[in-house]
């Protein structure tokens, strides 16, 4: 960031503010998705076979 007078420039990095471990995220609500659906699935299939 660099103040020339009143302006401030700053990059697009900084202006964008962009999360950096966006990716892991993905990985992780990805994964919690796949395990509730498993999960509940089998909640209702087990009882139904029986």
């Amino acid at each position: 960031m660099e103040k020339h007078g009143d302006q401030i420039e700053v990059t697009e990095r900084e202006a964008s503010n962009k999360p950096r471990a966006a990716h892991n995220v993905r990985i992780v609500l990805a994964a919690s998705l796949l395990l509730a659906i498993v999960v509940l699935s089998l909640v209702w299939i087990v009882p139904a076979l029986s």
